[in-house]
């Protein structure tokens, strides 16, 4: 056999004598496969309670979770939720509180019943053959089913809390606390019993939620219909014209919206058939690019126009019931609602309080001007549970609206022939649209007043009795103790981030109703009161709240249903049960995580705090989405003010929410789902978690594949900055640290100044919750000055020089420098990365039950500022760039391969740049094996760059021969004896490695 390496010239292999970076932090991430393994250890070791042994003593910043619910697997809106909520818990613990982090589920409510009442039917059962017992039962198996699963999927994000010990408004302690929660109210007087619409079975004779009804075709009566205008005026003598496909409301009719928007006029008809409805002379108010539609429906024959009706004259005008006469004798006002279009009908929307959700919100918005105007705003009960008219429709009583069967009633005909009669009636049709029907039945529903509980926003405290909705109420911006008052109040006291969420709330508050608390459902929290059958008071007494408050404590909510008539809670202190109601609807699911600031902070002493608002220095943040304004935030801030008169918590972020990359919302319909369980699987948790950590999440965020590709090359080139410096760490130790800055080379200072400045950017960045700026600091100081510039110069030093060079000692003290604090600052939002790094690096820390997450932010001294240093090398690296742009085109060129391979001419026609360029090493900077620095322009072939003028750069290749270590070409007769092959740099790292040429 021959050995073909004995017929090649013997070389020397120099590869072993450099210190090349050696580390086992793979450049291929492996994030699925590796991430659980993290996760795991951190389990082992307990992270968590550790994390709260390390911050005792600190000054406290409290995360309240808000919580989702529990039913399903969690989407991309719970992940970007959940992730930035861990951002932020992780940062500010860094930033050196302890920061704690307990989540919770939110448990009770229509979902899950609805869940257990499709569970009961596959069986042929139906929800009222069970006892409600039994079915709360179910309900509670069901959601800690969904609470199991996901906590799993909310770990997997590497969200780091208190997984094992989590919050649950189902818990029996929750119940009992919101049970507590809303007998205050009861016992502050703002509790009390008024009505509102809901969707109603007349087939049923049951309450139906949004989630229970399905859109079907259905064809309805239509009538356009005359209210005359009462009093003097411009208008006087008309009548407003309004159209409804539910005729059967208009005795429930207390209020006609209109838009101030819309361009309403004045008409006329000037020509009709003999005995029609709409009459020669009859004047008409109605939206001007309608009128051609409804005079044509109403069979006019020709109409003009009188003059123009701005929104001035139509918010001061009052019209009459168009059964006046008949039992209807009340003024009409009409009033400004956002709801109200010009698409169809008049312009104008018949307003029955009682019978839609849009109008109960114009008209209870309106409550306080309206008492004011001498209107009474009761709403009537016009229809009642058989779907048939009561005594408050006048004349009509008897008629129904719906069988139960479910079929159309006589109640449509009997009002369209009494409007007929009135000389009210323009018009009638039928119209063939989506009308909303019973999931269970297949039937019709209709809207239908029904008596509900109320939390007064305008009841000053200390007042006696229940709320009079007639009665002139302060304003909102009044000096009262109203909760509307003391609400806007906490909103001024709170810091809202962004800042625009401050005007959200106000506006929301100040403007909003009565809270409507109560459900008629089965699973939730009962409204705990009993209600004299005489009186109608509610009875207030401490024993008794007390009593229901300790069984709730040992039973859980269920021992309200299971003691059917009180007698448990009310014999003991002397009160006959069969004088009391005990009231049987549940708390509105708002008003349970409203509450959860009462059970969770107040009640666990891991949360407790001493806030700002009592002197002290603790935070609580709530953060979620930008709808919550009108969901969490919301009714945490009332129970909370309702109850101790201020907010619960200090900071309030918010967030946008999640569309594909196109903008468009995401439907599974639509194939645009981005699911975060598949993101996990394909490129792991961290590439979510920087995805949204580098968004703007105060606005909407896109996410599908495309984009996801963006931050998988974006964490690519941050994994291998870290691996590189970890491998570079291999050959430094404790022995060789440079402890004194000021001794060190040029670039090595402007390297920690770098540091020293950046330090507090990314700190202020993470206590003004503005991730989106860590990651751009990060990414181009690691991309920009580490590896395209700081460490390409110094590869050859840390590579090439002798162990014991002072250059290559003061680097490798700067990489130490620069991975504690790169990797601190990154860990709140490269979890698993930070922490695969750290162990790395610090071997012994992996032997125990150490984390980098157990750190602060690494700090890096303000002696190290030198912003004189700083300039000189901005000018020095314009000047770089010169070169660095002549090296490409030579590259290009194949006139070289490597920049070792160039020994450019430099000219320097700026004299600013000469002197910052004085004593230092060109070559070296540019990588080079040579650069001449020449004064002047250059000349005019020479390579040049427009934004930096005053250089220009003259290519040149390198002379000598090419280091057979180092690969920089030098002049051979500067060889040192017995090194023919390198420079004497590297004949000097040879000889202090025992090595012989």
């Amino acid at each position: 056999m021959t050995d073909k390496t004995a017929e090649k010239p013997e070389t020397t292999d120099y590869s072993q004598t450099l210190f090349l970076p050696q580390t086992e932090f793979p450049m291929r991430a492996g994030l699925p496969q590796r991430e659980p393994e993290l996760l795991a250890r951190w389990a082992r070791m307990d992270l968590y309670r550790k994390l709260r042994e390390a911050g005792q003593g600190r000054d406290r910043f409290v995360l309240h979770d808000g919580p989702p619910y529990a039913n399903g697997n969690i989407h991309i809106g719970h992940a970007l939720n959940k992730v930035l909520k861990d951002l932020v818990t992780r940062s500010q613990q860094m930033l050196g509180y302890d920061s704690n982090y307990v989540p919770g589920w939110d448990c009770h409510g229509l979902p899950i019943e609805w869940k257990i009442e499709e569970q009961y039917r596959a069986k042929g059962l139906n929800k009222d053959d069970v006892d409600v017992v039994e079915f709360r039962k179910e309900c509670r198996v069901f959601a800690e089913k969904w609470v199991d699963i996901q906590r799993n999927e909310f770990k997997r994000l590497g969200v780091e809390g208190d997984w094992d010990d989590p919050y649950l408004t189902m818990a029996y302690g929750a119940e009992a606390q919101i049970a507590r929660e809303i007998m205050k109210f009861a016992e502050n007087g703002m509790l009390y019993r008024g009505s509102k619409p809901v969707m109603w079975s007349v087939v049923e004779k049951t309450a139906l939620a949004e989630a229970e009804v399905e859109y079907e075709e259905h064809t309805s009566d239509t009538i356009f219909a005359a209210f005359p205008v009462l009093g003097s005026g411009p208008l006087a003598g008309a009548s407003v014209l309004i159209w409804t496909t539910t005729p059967w409301t208009i005795p429930g009719n207390r209020a006609i919206s209109f838009h101030n928007k819309i361009a309403y006029g004045l008409y006329r008809v000037t020509a009709a058939p003999e005995g029609n409805w709409a009459k020669v002379g009859a004047r008409y108010v109605l939206a001007k690019n309608l009128a051609e539609a409804l005079f044509k429906a109403a069979k006019v024959e020709a109409y003009e126009l009188e003059r123009d009706v701005s929104a001035a004259d139509l918010a001061g005008l009052t019209v009459a019931h168009p059964l006046r006469g008949q039992g209807y004798e009340f003024d009409v006002p009409l009033l400004d609602g956002d709801h109200v279009t010009d698409d169809a009908g008049t312009g104008f929307v018949h307003t029955a309080p009682g019978h839609g959700r849009e109008d109960f919100d114009v008209w209870m918005a309106n409550g306080r001007m309206l008492a004011e105007r001498g209107i009474e705003t009761r709403i009537p009960y016009t229809v009642d549970a058989d779907g048939r008219f009561t005594k408050e429709a006048p004349g009509f009583e008897g008629a129904q609206v719906i069988t139960d069967k479910g079929e159309k009633g006589n109640a449509n005909e009997v009002v369209i022939r009494a409007l007929a009669a009135t000389g009210n009636l323009v018009s009638r049709g039928r119209l063939k649209h989506q009308y909303p029907h019973s999931w269970r039945s297949k039937k019709p529903v209709i809207f239908r007043n029904t008596p509900q509980w109320f939390i007064a926003m305008d009841k000053p405290y200390g007042d006696a009795g229940a709320p009079d909705p007639a009665a002139p109420a302060p304003t909102a911006g009044g000096n009262a103790d109203t909760l509307r008052n003391r609400a806007l109040r906490a909103i001024r006291e709170t810091q809202w981030v962004p800042a625009a969420g401050e005007n959200r709330i106000n506006g929301m508050i100040a403007n909003r109703p009565d809270w409507v608390v109560s459900r008629q459902r089965a699973w939730g929290v009962p409204i705990t009161v009993f209600v004299d059958k005489e009186s109608k008071e509610i009875l207030v007494d401490d024993k008794v709240n007390a009593a229901i408050a300790e069984a709730f404590e040992q039973e859980g909510a269920d021992a309200w249903f299971t003691d059917t008539d009180g007698a448990r809670f009310l014999k003991p202190y002397g009160y006959n049960p069969a004088k009391y109601e005990r009231v049987v609807d549940v708390l509105d699911v708002w008003f349970d995580s409203g509450s959860t600031h009462a059970f969770t902070l107040e009640k666990r002493a891991d949360l407790k705090t001493h806030r700002v608002v009592d002197g002290g220095r603790d935070k609580v943040m709530y953060l979620e989405g930008s709808d919550q304004h009108r969901g969490w935030f919301h009714s945490s801030l009332l129970e909370s003010c309702g109850t101790r008169g201020r907010a619960p918590y200090d900071v309030v972020l918010t967030h946008g929410f999640c569309l594909d990359e196109k903008g468009e919302k995401m439907s599974k319909s639509k194939g645009n789902v981005t699911a975060p369980q598949d993101v996990i699987k394909d490129s792991g948790a961290d590439i979510l978690r920087l995805w949204v950590a580098a968004a703007d999440y105060s606005d909407d965020l896109r996410i599908g594949k495309e984009i996801l590709k963006t931050f998988v090359e974006t964490y690519r080139k941050l994994r291998n900055t870290m691996r590189w410096m970890l491998g570079t760490l291999a050959h430094f130790d404790e022995a060789i640290r440079v402890s004194d800055p000021a001794s060190m080379p040029e670039l090595e200072r402007l390297m920690l100044h770098r540091l020293a400045e950046l330090g507090p950017q990314v700190e202020e960045a993470y206590r003004t919750y503005d991730y989106k700026k860590v990651v751009t600091l990060l990414s181009q100081f690691m991309n920009t000055e580490l590896s395209a510039f700081y460490f390409d110069v110094r590869k050859d030093a840390l590579y090439c020089d002798p162990r014991s060079s002072h250059v290559r000692r003061s680097a490798l003290t700067v990489v130490d420098h620069l991975f504690r604090c790169l990797t601190t600052w990154l860990a709140p939002i490269l979890v698993f990365t930070a922490e695969e790094a750290w162990l790395d690096r610090y071997p012994q820390v992996k032997d125990g039950d150490g984390s980098v997450h157990l750190e602060l932010f690494a700090e890096a001294d303000d002696a190290w500022l030198d912003p004189e240093l700083a300039e000189r090398w901005a000018k020095v690296r314009r000047v770089r760039r010169v070169v660095t742009g002549a090296l490409e085109l030579e590259r290009a060129g194949k006139r070289i391969g490597s920049s070792l391979e160039a020994a450019p001419v430099v000219h320097i026609a700026d004299p600013d740049l000469r002197v910052a360029l004085s004593g230092l090493d060109l070559a070296e900077i540019c990588i080079t094996s040579g650069a001449t620095i020449a004064d002047g322009e250059g000349p005019a072939e020479a390579f040049r760059l427009p934004d930096v003028p005053g250089v220009s750069v003259v290519p040149s290749r390198a002379s000598g021969i090419k280091c057979a270590r180092s690969w920089k070409y030098f002049d051979p007769a500067t060889a040192e004896p017995g090194f023919p092959e390198v420079t004497p740099r590297d004949a000097k790292a040879l000889r202090e490695l025992g090595r012989a040429a």
